[in-house]
């Protein structure tokens, strides 16, 4: 995960992805998943600017807590994308 303190337009991709994903499926969660990516790269653009830095921001203790929530939240949007699919395709009436 360390490539999106590089790079932190491929978190707002990710963010972006789901966004239009959860949108599209109605999925909430996946929704709020690409939100918190979106809101993720803000602030890692924000870092790597150093606009949210004053001095030293090798030590980045905040990643221990932004990382967990990331991963958990992708986790869960990526699940209900998953299940969304297979949920809509039985209620259209396809065999």
């Amino acid at each position: 995960m360390a490539i999106f303190i590089q790079y932190p337009w491929l978190a707002a991709v990710v963010g972006g992805t789901l966004l239009w994903l959860g949108r599209e499926t109605g999925r909430r969660a996946a929704v709020a998943a690409g939100i918190t990516w979106l809101l993720y790269a803000l602030y890692e653009t924000g870092m790597k600017l150093r606009w949210l830095c004053t001095g030293e921001c090798n030590i980045r203790v905040d990643l221990l807590l932004a990382y967990p929530v990331l991963l958990v939240l992708t986790g869960v949007g990526v699940i209900s994308l998953l299940r969304g699919g297979r949920r809509r395709a039985r209620s259209s009436g396809a065999p």
